[in-house]
């Protein structure tokens, strides 16, 4: 119990971290702290400024949520005192130019602004005619890769075995196969037999992955079509592969995908909003730049 009467005081004094960011905000815009009555929508003023009853509200809850039994008068009490001593701390903190100097401090403020900006772009939802057009002007960044079929010769690798050994077999089988032998034969004569044989046919990047592991698969989809491959190292050994067949990549259609499709436009939407009122704010502010010594 003492343990918990020692945290309940740090608690509350971080109930009203949101404020204090406000309250900073407020103070960069140099609203003067003077004396004037008590608005209708707050609970205390503090050197002018006003503590909001929505924030105390929220403290109330807060502590509310974290209690068996029913908040008392000096329960209340004591929350609004840590709203009021918050403050003060945070008008100090303000004299005393944290809010320039602690990374932390402009960190938050920066987030908190940030949030702001794009919280409508964010929880605004696109029409179907505005995810139509994003889809058309990016499809290329939704494409999938084609599916393909592969070949492969695999020298095995033991915990205990000769890598460099497993390596210039792989590698020799990698040499003769470009010089134009049968695949098959150069697989038998250099080859042994892999965990898993690959699945006949073309597959999908997933399924490579899955049989090939993957290191190897991306190797795969950058492969040329019957251009056989320098040696890959897996975790069971060597990979000698080659792209027999390819599909070209296409983009699926946006009845598939129109949830990623949604999701990539707010992003866009957020980065649009946060760029345009970031804009706003150089245009209407002096800024100087001394050019970086060369």
């Amino acid at each position: 119990m003492a343990g918990n009467r020692t945290a309940r005081p740090r608690l509350l004094l971080g109930l009203g971290a949101a404020l204090g960011l406000a309250l900073a905000a407020i103070d960069l815009l140099g609203v003067p702290r003077t004396a004037t009555p008590l608005p209708a929508d707050a609970v205390a003023s503090v050197n002018g400024v006003s503590i909001q009853s929505s924030d105390y509200d929220r403290a109330l809850e807060a502590l509310a949520a974290d209690r068996r039994s029913p908040l008392t008068d000096a329960d209340r009490r004591r929350v609004l005192d840590r709203l009021v001593d918050e403050e003060l701390l945070v008008q100090k903190g303000l004299d005393l130019g944290l809010l320039r100097r602690d990374r932390r401090v402009r960190s938050d403020i920066v987030s908190s602004v940030v949030e702001s900006v794009v919280a409508e772009a964010t929880t605004r939802e696109p029409s179907e005619k505005e995810l139509q057009a994003f889809f058309a002007q990016h499809r290329d960044s939704f494409l999938r890769p084609g599916r393909v079929r592969v070949r492969q010769i695999v020298v095995r690798v033991s915990p205990s075995g000769n890598d460099a050994s497993a390596y210039a077999r792989a590698t020799e089988a990698a040499r003769r196969l470009r010089a134009g032998e049968d695949f098959a034969t150069v697989a038998s004569a250099l080859g042994d037999a892999p965990v898993a044989e690959l699945p006949a046919g073309k597959l999908d990047a997933g399924t490579l992955r899955e049989y090939l592991g993957p290191t190897v698969a991306r190797s795969a989809s950058e492969l040329a079509v019957a251009t056989p491959s320098d040696p890959i190292r897996s975790a069971a050994g060597y990979h000698v592969i080659e792209v027999v067949e390819r599909d070209p990549d296409e983009a699926p259609p946006l009845a598939d995908i129109a949830d990623e499709v949604r999701a990539e436009l707010r992003r866009s939407n957020e980065d649009a909003a946060l760029r345009a009122y970031v804009d706003g704010l150089r245009s209407a502010a002096v800024v100087r730049v001394r050019a970086p010594a060369r």
